[in-house]
C-alpha cells in the first residue's frame, strides 16, 4: 500500500510497523530519514548487533535478501534488515514468493534510491497492493516548494526564516534537500531558538555574502544597476573558487527564462505570476520579475538568452581558448546591459 512521508513517520514513531517497506523515488532525503529511523530507534541498542542487518545492493542478491528476511530474531521481537542502494540490485522476481508471504517479525527496509521500482512486474505490483507492504515514492521538490519546506523545518526545531534568507539558501544550494538540510543544521548551532534567521545570518554561518553572489547579480542585471552588476562582477573576480562562470551563466540563464515565460504567458496578477514562474508569491520575489520583464521586452529577453547560451559554450572552452573566466563574464554582462 502506499503511503505519505508524514504518515509513515507517525506510525514508525507510534510503533505500528509493517514487513516489508518499499522506500522508492527522486529524493534520497527522505528515503535516508525513514530508513535511519528504523535503524537507529526500531531496536533497543542491545538488540541491534543479532537482529540489525545492513546490506548494499552492489554487494548482495536478492536471493540473499530472501534468505536473511526468513530468519528470526534473537531474544527480541523483530530483526530489522535494511537493504541500502536496492536500485542496484537484479532479479526482484526471486523477492516474490517472499513478499506473498513475508515473516511477521522481520522488518524489511528497500531503499531503492533516485528512480523508482519497476511496478509493472509481479513484484512491484505486489508490494504496491499488500496490506503488510508499505510504499513511498519521493519526488524532487520544485525551487519554489523548498521555502515552504525551509519554514517547516525549522519551525519544528523552534527557529523561522525571513523570505529573503530562504531564497538566498535556495538561490546557493538549489534544491537538493539534503545539502539544505546540513547548512540549516549548521544555522541552528548558531542562532538562538526564537529568532529569525537573516541574510547576515546566512552570510556569516554558511559563507554566502549576502551583497555578491548570483541571486544579487540576476537582480543587479534586471535592474539595469550597472554599477552593482560590476561590484559583484568584480568580487567573482577576486573570489572565483565559489563563483564558477559556468555556474553564473546557469543562474542567468533560468532568471532569464522565467522572464521569457512572462512575456510568453503574460500573467496578469501576481499569483498568476507565481504560478507561471513556479516561484513563492512573495511581493519582493514578484516585483523584481516585473521590473526585469518591463526592462527587458520579448525581443531583448530573446537576445540576452541567445547570449547566454553562446558564452556557456565559450565557458566550456568551445569557440575560444585561453580567455579567462572573468574576462569572460564582464564581457558578457557589458552585452547584456548596454
Amino acid at each position: 500500500m502506499t503511503n505519505t512521508y508524514e504518515v509513515m513517520f507517525r506510525d514508525l514513531k507510534n510503533r505500528i510497523f509493517h514487513p516489508i517497506y518499499l522506500l522508492e523515488g527522486e529524493e534520497p532525503y527522505f528515503i535516508d530519514q525513514v530508513s535511519d529511523y528504523i535503524e537507529n530507534n526500531l531496536l533497543p541498542e542491545s538488540e541491534r548487533s543479532f537482529n540489525q542487518t545492513i546490506l548494499y545492493g552492489k554487494d548482495t542478491t536478492v536471493n540473499e535478501i530472501r534468505q536473511r528476511a526468513m530468519n528470526y530474531p534473537m531474544f527480541s521481537n523483530y530483526q530489522v534488515l535494511i537493504v541500502k542502494e536496492a536500485q542496484m540490485l537484479k532479479k526482484w522476481d526471486e523477492l516474490l514468493s517472499y513478499v506473498l508471504n513475508p515473516v511477521k517479525s522481520t522488518i524489511l527496509v528497500l531503499c531503492h534510491r533516485h528512480e523508482k521500482f519497476d511496478k509493472r512486474t509481479k513484484v512491484g505490483k505486489e508490494i504496491k497492493e499488500s496490506s503488510h507492504c508499505v510504499l513511498l515514492t519521493t519526488k524532487k521538490l520544485y525551487d519554489n516548494q523548498v521555502p515552504e519546506w525551509i519554514n517547516q523545518y525549522l519551525k519544528d526545531r523552534g527557529f523561522k526564516m525571513e523570505p529573503k534568507a530562504s531564497a538566498l539558501l535556495v538561490e546557493y544550494v538549489g534544491n537538493e534537500l539534503s545539502r539544505v538540510a546540513n547548512e540549516l543544521e549548521k544555522l541552528t548551532l548558531n542562532v538562538k531558538p526564537g529568532k529569525e534567521i537573516l541574510a547576515d545570518d546566512i552570510e556569516r554561518n554558511i559563507g554566502i555574502s549576502k551583497e555578491y553572489n548570483t541571486f544579487e547579480l540576476n537582480k543587479a542585471i534586471g535592474q539595469m544597476d550597472i554599477l552593482k552588476a560590476n561590484r559583484i562582477i568584480n568580487y567573482f573576480k577576486a573570489n572565483p573558487k565559489p563563483n564558477p562562470l559556468v555556474l553564473t551563466i546557469g543562474s542567468l540563464f533560468g532568471y532569464f527564462s522565467k522572464i521569457y515565460l512572462m512575456h510568453q504567458a503574460k500573467p496578469k496578477t501576481d499569483a498568476e505570476i507565481a504560478a507561471v514562474l513556479g516561484v513563492s508569491n512573495f511581493p519582493m520575489i514578484i516585483n523584481e520579475y516585473k521590473t526585469t520583464a518591463r526592462n527587458y521586452p520579448k525581443q531583448k529577453t530573446e537576445e540576452v538568452i541567445a547570449l547566454l547560451h553562446q558564452y556557456d559554450l565559450m565557458s566550456k572552452g568551445i569557440n575560444t581558448s585561453g580567455v579567462d573566466e572573468a574576462a569572460l563574464l564582464k564581457e558578457l554582462v557589458y552585452k547584456i546591459l548596454h
